[in-house]
Protein backbone atom coordinates (compact mmCIF):
# COMPACT_ATOMS: atom_id res chain seq x y z
CA UNK A 1 0.00 0.00 0.00
CA UNK A 2 1.49 3.05 -1.22
CA UNK A 3 -0.41 6.06 0.08
CA UNK A 4 1.32 8.93 -2.07
CA UNK A 5 2.48 7.34 -5.26
CA UNK A 6 -0.15 8.54 -7.41
CA UNK A 7 0.68 12.32 -6.25
CA UNK A 8 4.19 11.61 -7.10
CA UNK A 9 3.59 10.36 -10.69
CA UNK A 10 2.57 13.49 -11.69
CA UNK A 11 5.61 15.12 -10.75
CA UNK A 12 6.57 18.95 -10.58
CA UNK A 13 3.84 20.97 -11.84
CA UNK A 14 3.52 24.92 -12.72
CA UNK A 15 1.08 27.14 -10.53
CA UNK A 16 0.87 30.63 -11.36
CA UNK A 17 4.02 32.28 -10.25
CA UNK A 18 5.63 29.20 -8.49
CA UNK A 19 6.43 25.59 -9.24
CA UNK A 20 5.00 22.60 -7.03
CA UNK A 21 7.55 19.99 -6.39
CA UNK A 22 6.25 16.59 -4.87
CA UNK A 23 7.84 15.68 -1.46
CA UNK A 24 7.36 13.93 1.96
CA UNK A 25 8.39 15.96 4.80
CA UNK A 26 9.91 13.10 7.27
CA UNK A 27 11.34 13.33 11.21
CA UNK A 28 14.29 10.83 10.77
CA UNK A 29 16.22 10.27 14.09
CA UNK A 30 16.78 13.59 15.91
CA UNK A 31 17.09 15.76 12.63
CA UNK A 32 14.14 16.19 9.88
CA UNK A 33 13.46 17.73 6.33
CA UNK A 34 11.86 17.51 2.90
CA UNK A 35 12.55 14.51 1.09
CA UNK A 36 12.46 14.69 -2.97
CA UNK A 37 12.49 12.12 -5.94
CA UNK A 38 15.80 12.56 -7.70
CA UNK A 39 13.58 12.31 -11.05
CA UNK A 40 11.59 15.37 -9.69
CA UNK A 41 14.24 18.07 -9.12
CA UNK A 42 16.25 19.79 -11.90
CA UNK A 43 19.04 17.78 -13.55
CA UNK A 44 21.21 20.37 -13.45
CA UNK A 45 22.92 20.27 -9.87
CA UNK A 46 23.19 24.65 -9.94
CA UNK A 47 19.24 24.63 -10.59
CA UNK A 48 18.91 21.70 -7.95
CA UNK A 49 20.01 23.60 -5.24
CA UNK A 50 18.89 26.67 -6.14
CA UNK A 51 15.22 24.75 -5.35
CA UNK A 52 16.44 23.61 -2.22
CA UNK A 53 17.72 26.82 -0.86
CA UNK A 54 14.06 28.13 -2.17
CA UNK A 55 12.28 25.36 -0.34
CA UNK A 56 14.25 25.81 3.07
CA UNK A 57 14.05 29.22 2.97
CA UNK A 58 17.98 29.61 3.27
CA UNK A 59 20.02 32.16 3.32
CA UNK A 60 18.11 33.87 5.99
CA UNK A 61 18.47 32.61 9.78
CA UNK A 62 15.01 32.16 10.21
CA UNK A 63 14.32 30.28 6.95
CA UNK A 64 11.20 32.58 7.48
CA UNK A 65 10.00 32.10 3.58
CA UNK A 66 10.52 28.47 3.54
CA UNK A 67 10.21 25.67 5.22
CA UNK A 68 13.28 24.89 7.32
CA UNK A 69 13.25 25.10 10.92
CA UNK A 70 16.43 27.54 11.57
CA UNK A 71 18.68 25.59 12.52
CA UNK A 72 21.42 22.89 11.15
CA UNK A 73 19.54 19.79 12.68
CA UNK A 74 16.42 20.72 11.04
CA UNK A 75 17.69 22.52 7.49
CA UNK A 76 17.94 19.06 5.94
CA UNK A 77 17.04 17.52 2.76
CA UNK A 78 17.04 13.91 1.11
CA UNK A 79 17.06 13.00 -2.59
CA UNK A 80 15.85 9.50 -3.37
CA UNK A 81 16.32 7.10 -6.38
CA UNK A 82 16.53 3.79 -7.27
CA UNK A 83 19.34 1.96 -8.02
CA UNK A 84 20.37 0.69 -11.27
CA UNK A 85 23.97 -1.01 -9.58
CA UNK A 86 24.65 -4.48 -8.33
CA UNK A 87 23.91 -5.12 -4.83
CA UNK A 88 22.30 -1.74 -4.32
CA UNK A 89 18.50 -1.29 -4.18
CA UNK A 90 18.42 2.88 -3.21
CA UNK A 91 20.40 5.66 -3.61
CA UNK A 92 19.90 8.67 -1.97
CA UNK A 93 21.96 11.84 -1.46
CA UNK A 94 21.81 13.84 1.61
CA UNK A 95 22.26 18.05 1.81
CA UNK A 96 23.08 19.83 4.28
CA UNK A 97 21.56 23.82 4.47
CA UNK A 98 23.06 26.10 7.49
CA UNK A 99 20.14 28.82 7.73
CA UNK A 100 22.20 31.87 6.99
CA UNK A 101 24.30 29.66 4.23
CA UNK A 102 23.21 30.00 0.47
CA UNK A 103 24.86 26.70 -0.77
CA UNK A 104 23.98 22.80 -0.52
CA UNK A 105 26.89 20.95 1.02
CA UNK A 106 26.39 17.62 -0.07
CA UNK A 107 29.66 16.08 0.73
CA UNK A 108 28.77 14.55 4.71
CA UNK A 109 26.95 11.95 5.42
CA UNK A 110 23.87 11.84 7.99
CA UNK A 111 22.89 8.50 10.01
CA UNK A 112 19.57 10.45 11.18
CA UNK A 113 18.39 11.59 7.67
CA UNK A 114 19.28 8.09 6.37
CA UNK A 115 16.64 6.86 8.96
CA UNK A 116 13.83 7.55 6.37
CA UNK A 117 15.17 6.94 3.40
CA UNK A 118 13.25 3.80 3.12
CA UNK A 119 10.30 4.93 4.68
CA UNK A 120 10.34 7.58 1.96
CA UNK A 121 10.60 4.93 -0.88
CA UNK A 122 7.88 2.62 0.61
CA UNK A 123 5.66 5.63 0.77
CA UNK A 124 6.74 6.84 -3.05
CA UNK A 125 6.47 3.15 -4.88
CA UNK A 126 10.05 2.86 -5.06
CA UNK A 127 10.48 0.20 -3.18
CA UNK A 128 7.37 -2.26 -2.64
CA UNK A 129 7.70 -3.92 0.80
CA UNK A 130 7.07 -8.34 0.33
CA UNK A 131 6.81 -9.36 4.27
CA UNK A 132 6.62 -8.06 7.93
CA UNK A 133 9.84 -6.67 8.01
CA UNK A 134 11.64 -4.92 4.66
CA UNK A 135 15.34 -4.91 4.24
CA UNK A 136 16.75 -2.54 1.80
CA UNK A 137 20.25 -1.54 1.15
CA UNK A 138 20.96 1.89 0.41
CA UNK A 139 23.91 3.85 -0.87
CA UNK A 140 24.78 7.42 0.20
CA UNK A 141 25.95 9.35 -3.12
CA UNK A 142 27.68 11.65 -0.70
CA UNK A 143 30.45 9.31 0.44
CA UNK A 144 30.16 5.81 -1.36
CA UNK A 145 28.40 4.50 2.64
CA UNK A 146 26.06 1.56 2.12
CA UNK A 147 23.38 0.28 4.70
CA UNK A 148 21.30 -2.19 5.07
CA UNK A 149 18.04 -0.89 6.80
CA UNK A 150 15.30 -2.83 8.15
CA UNK A 151 11.79 -1.52 8.78
CA UNK A 152 8.08 -3.42 9.66
CA UNK A 153 5.91 -3.21 7.54
CA UNK A 154 2.98 -5.27 8.51
CA UNK A 155 -0.39 -6.13 5.78
CA UNK A 156 -3.38 -3.95 5.94
CA UNK A 157 -6.69 -4.95 3.03
CA UNK A 158 -5.11 -2.90 0.53
CA UNK A 159 -1.83 -3.96 0.73
CA UNK A 160 1.70 -3.39 3.01
CA UNK A 161 2.27 -0.39 4.64
CA UNK A 162 4.64 1.32 6.70
CA UNK A 163 5.01 0.89 10.74
CA UNK A 164 5.37 4.11 12.72
CA UNK A 165 4.07 3.35 15.66
CA UNK A 166 6.01 1.22 17.95
CA UNK A 167 7.94 0.60 21.57
CA UNK A 168 11.54 1.93 20.02
CA UNK A 169 12.68 4.78 21.97
CA UNK A 170 16.09 6.80 20.73
CA UNK A 171 16.67 9.83 22.92
CA UNK A 172 16.00 13.26 21.57
CA UNK A 173 12.72 12.29 20.65
CA UNK A 174 9.62 12.54 22.73
CA UNK A 175 7.80 9.27 22.77
CA UNK A 176 8.42 5.95 21.41
CA UNK A 177 7.91 4.44 17.64
CA UNK A 178 8.50 1.99 15.70
CA UNK A 179 12.24 0.78 15.42
CA UNK A 180 14.58 1.46 12.29
CA UNK A 181 17.99 -1.00 12.11
CA UNK A 182 20.82 0.54 10.49
CA UNK A 183 23.31 -1.67 9.57
CA UNK A 184 26.56 0.09 8.05
CA UNK A 185 28.52 -2.11 5.88
CA UNK A 186 31.31 -0.42 5.62
CA UNK A 187 32.40 2.93 7.12
CA UNK A 188 35.63 3.38 7.45
CA UNK A 189 37.26 6.23 5.76
CA UNK A 190 33.97 7.82 4.23
CA UNK A 191 35.45 10.38 3.36
CA UNK A 192 39.16 10.71 4.55
CA UNK A 193 41.76 8.33 2.86
CA UNK A 194 40.95 5.35 5.93
CA UNK A 195 39.73 4.82 9.60
CA UNK A 196 42.57 6.70 10.98
CA UNK A 197 43.71 9.59 7.98
CA UNK A 198 46.71 10.39 9.92
CA UNK A 199 47.27 6.67 10.47
CA UNK A 200 47.88 7.54 14.09
CA UNK A 201 45.65 6.75 16.96
CA UNK A 202 46.81 9.84 18.53
CA UNK A 203 48.45 13.17 17.41
CA UNK A 204 49.74 16.30 19.01
CA UNK A 205 48.66 19.68 16.93
CA UNK A 206 49.78 23.02 17.78
CA UNK A 207 46.46 25.31 16.72
CA UNK A 208 46.85 28.78 16.27
CA UNK A 209 47.59 30.39 19.89
CA UNK A 210 46.51 27.44 21.19
CA UNK A 211 49.76 25.65 22.27
CA UNK A 212 49.96 21.51 21.46
CA UNK A 213 47.04 19.59 21.75
CA UNK A 214 46.33 15.44 21.91
CA UNK A 215 43.37 14.58 19.68
CA UNK A 216 42.19 11.40 17.62
CA UNK A 217 41.49 12.04 14.13
CA UNK A 218 39.32 9.33 12.92
CA UNK A 219 36.68 8.60 10.15
CA UNK A 220 34.51 5.82 10.91
CA UNK A 221 31.07 6.73 8.69
CA UNK A 222 31.72 11.03 9.76
CA UNK A 223 35.49 12.27 9.92
CA UNK A 224 36.35 13.64 13.44
CA UNK A 225 38.55 15.53 15.45
CA UNK A 226 38.29 14.31 19.31
CA UNK A 227 39.51 15.83 22.04
CA UNK A 228 39.38 15.93 25.81
CA UNK A 229 37.21 18.92 27.17
CA UNK A 230 39.43 19.62 29.47
CA UNK A 231 42.29 20.51 27.64
CA UNK A 232 39.79 23.17 25.84
CA UNK A 233 39.34 24.43 29.68
CA UNK A 234 35.49 23.20 30.01
CA UNK A 235 34.31 19.85 31.96
CA UNK A 236 32.65 18.33 28.98
CA UNK A 237 29.30 18.61 30.45
CA UNK A 238 28.12 21.58 29.74
CA UNK A 239 24.36 22.26 27.93
CA UNK A 240 24.41 23.33 24.17
CA UNK A 241 23.20 26.64 25.66
CA UNK A 242 25.89 27.35 27.56
CA UNK A 243 28.88 26.30 24.85
CA UNK A 244 26.69 27.99 21.80
CA UNK A 245 27.12 31.11 24.43
CA UNK A 246 31.27 30.34 24.71
CA UNK A 247 32.51 32.65 22.15
CA UNK A 248 36.21 31.57 23.32
CA UNK A 249 35.73 28.44 23.46
CA UNK A 250 34.01 27.88 20.18
CA UNK A 251 36.84 30.53 18.41
CA UNK A 252 39.30 27.94 19.76
CA UNK A 253 37.78 24.86 18.53
CA UNK A 254 37.43 26.24 14.87
CA UNK A 255 41.41 26.87 15.17
CA UNK A 256 41.56 23.56 16.22
CA UNK A 257 39.16 22.13 13.68
CA UNK A 258 40.44 24.31 10.71
CA UNK A 259 44.42 22.69 11.48
CA UNK A 260 43.13 19.08 11.76
CA UNK A 261 41.37 19.02 8.49
CA UNK A 262 44.49 19.73 6.66
CA UNK A 263 45.83 17.15 8.70
CA UNK A 264 43.46 14.61 7.86
CA UNK A 265 43.72 15.31 3.72
CA UNK A 266 40.91 17.24 3.37
CA UNK A 267 42.32 21.23 2.77
CA UNK A 268 40.96 23.99 3.95
CA UNK A 269 37.69 23.15 5.62
CA UNK A 270 36.81 26.66 6.74
CA UNK A 271 33.94 26.25 4.48
CA UNK A 272 33.01 22.97 4.80
CA UNK A 273 30.30 21.20 7.21
CA UNK A 274 33.34 18.39 8.06
CA UNK A 275 35.41 17.57 10.31
CA UNK A 276 32.95 17.80 12.48
CA UNK A 277 34.24 18.39 16.64
CA UNK A 278 33.90 15.91 19.31
CA UNK A 279 34.92 17.09 22.86
CA UNK A 280 35.32 14.33 25.46
CA UNK A 281 35.02 13.50 29.02
CA UNK A 282 34.30 10.60 31.76
CA UNK A 283 31.10 9.05 31.42
CA UNK A 284 28.63 10.29 33.95
CA UNK A 285 25.12 8.34 33.24
CA UNK A 286 26.40 4.94 33.32
CA UNK A 287 27.60 5.24 29.21
CA UNK A 288 30.87 4.58 28.09
CA UNK A 289 31.96 8.16 27.19
CA UNK A 290 30.39 11.61 27.72
CA UNK A 291 30.25 13.40 24.54
CA UNK A 292 29.92 17.16 22.83
CA UNK A 293 29.78 17.27 19.51
CA UNK A 294 29.98 20.82 17.15
CA UNK A 295 28.42 20.36 14.07
CA UNK A 296 30.85 21.89 13.14
CA UNK A 297 29.96 25.72 14.98
CA UNK A 298 27.11 25.17 16.89
CA UNK A 299 26.72 22.48 19.34
CA UNK A 300 23.99 19.35 18.87
CA UNK A 301 21.19 18.73 21.14
CA UNK A 302 22.65 15.19 20.88
CA UNK A 303 24.83 13.97 18.48
CA UNK A 304 24.71 12.50 14.67
CA UNK A 305 24.48 8.95 13.87
CA UNK A 306 27.55 8.40 12.24
CA UNK A 307 29.29 11.04 14.86
CA UNK A 308 27.94 8.71 17.59
CA UNK A 309 30.01 5.84 15.71
CA UNK A 310 33.02 7.21 14.99
CA UNK A 311 33.13 8.22 18.53
CA UNK A 312 32.42 4.65 20.00
CA UNK A 313 35.03 3.64 17.64
CA UNK A 314 37.88 5.89 19.66
CA UNK A 315 36.26 4.79 22.55
CA UNK A 316 37.21 1.01 21.70
CA UNK A 317 41.03 2.27 20.35
CA UNK A 318 43.38 1.87 22.80
CA UNK A 319 45.31 4.98 23.35
CA UNK A 320 42.70 6.99 21.73
CA UNK A 321 41.66 10.42 23.13
CA UNK A 322 38.65 8.95 23.82
CA UNK A 323 39.50 5.76 25.02
CA UNK A 324 41.70 7.06 27.92
CA UNK A 325 38.41 8.33 29.28
CA UNK A 326 35.95 5.78 28.19
CA UNK A 327 34.78 2.90 30.27
CA UNK A 328 34.09 -0.05 27.47
CA UNK A 329 33.53 -3.53 27.57
CA UNK A 330 36.38 -6.10 26.39
CA UNK A 331 35.57 -8.78 23.74
CA UNK A 332 35.49 -8.41 19.69
CA UNK A 333 31.46 -7.04 19.68
CA UNK A 334 31.17 -4.38 22.52
CA UNK A 335 28.23 -2.06 22.41
CA UNK A 336 28.93 1.47 23.35
CA UNK A 337 26.84 3.68 25.24
CA UNK A 338 27.67 7.23 23.76
CA UNK A 339 26.72 9.96 26.23
CA UNK A 340 25.33 13.38 24.86
CA UNK A 341 23.08 16.63 26.33
CA UNK A 342 19.50 14.73 25.29
CA UNK A 343 20.62 11.01 26.66
CA UNK A 344 22.92 8.15 25.17
CA UNK A 345 22.78 6.35 21.81
CA UNK A 346 23.83 2.61 21.77
CA UNK A 347 26.25 1.44 18.68
CA UNK A 348 27.14 -2.01 18.22
CA UNK A 349 30.57 -2.87 17.03
CA UNK A 350 32.21 -5.53 15.62
CA UNK A 351 36.03 -5.97 15.90
CA UNK A 352 37.98 -8.03 13.76
CA UNK A 353 40.02 -10.87 16.46
CA UNK A 354 43.22 -10.08 14.12
CA UNK A 355 43.31 -6.26 13.93
CA UNK A 356 41.53 -4.18 16.81
CA UNK A 357 41.94 -1.06 14.31
CA UNK A 358 39.81 -2.91 11.64
CA UNK A 359 35.99 -2.73 12.38
CA UNK A 360 33.87 -5.26 11.10
CA UNK A 361 30.74 -3.90 11.56
CA UNK A 362 28.50 -0.77 12.95
CA UNK A 363 24.73 -1.29 13.49
CA UNK A 364 22.51 1.26 15.67
CA UNK A 365 18.32 1.61 15.98
CA UNK A 366 16.44 4.78 14.95
CA UNK A 367 13.49 5.89 14.69
CA UNK A 368 11.69 7.57 11.97
CA UNK A 369 8.29 9.35 11.19
CA UNK A 370 6.34 10.99 8.04
CA UNK A 371 5.25 14.19 9.41
CA UNK A 372 3.48 15.68 6.02
CA UNK A 373 2.65 14.75 2.51
CA UNK A 374 2.16 17.26 -0.19
CA UNK A 375 4.20 19.70 -2.46
CA UNK A 376 6.88 22.69 -1.79
CA UNK A 377 6.21 25.81 -3.43
CA UNK A 378 9.39 27.66 -4.89
CA UNK A 379 9.03 30.56 -7.13
CA UNK A 380 9.12 30.44 -10.78
CA UNK A 381 12.04 32.70 -11.01
CA UNK A 382 14.23 30.32 -9.37
CA UNK A 383 13.08 27.51 -11.02
CA UNK A 384 11.80 27.71 -14.75
CA UNK A 385 10.99 23.85 -15.54
CA UNK A 386 10.92 24.62 -19.67
CA UNK A 387 14.70 26.15 -19.07
CA UNK A 388 15.99 23.30 -16.51
CA UNK A 389 14.06 20.00 -17.09
CA UNK A 390 13.99 17.21 -14.25
CA UNK A 391 15.93 14.34 -14.57
CA UNK A 392 13.25 12.51 -15.66
CA UNK A 393 12.67 14.44 -18.26
CA UNK A 394 15.43 13.93 -19.79
CA UNK A 395 15.26 10.19 -20.00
Amino acid sequence: MSTQTEAHAAGPRVRGAQVAVPCLYFRGGTSHGPFFEARHLPADTVARDAVLLAAMGSPDPRQIDGIGGAHPLTSKVGIVARSERPGIDLEWRFGQIQPSGDTVDTTPNCGNMLAAVVPFAIETGLVVPESDRTSVDVLTLNTGLVARITVETPSAPDGRYVEYGGDARIDGVPGSAAPVLIDFLDTAGSVCSGLLPTGNIRDQVEADGLGMLDVTLIDNGQPLVIVAASDLGISGYESPAEINGNEELRSKVERLRLACGRLMGLGDVSARNYPKMTLVAKPVSGGAISTRSLIPHVCHDSIGVLAAVTAATAAVLPGSVANDLAVVEPGPSPTVSVEHPAGELSVALGLAPDDPQRITRSALLRTARLLMAGEVLVPRHVWDPTRHPTEESLR
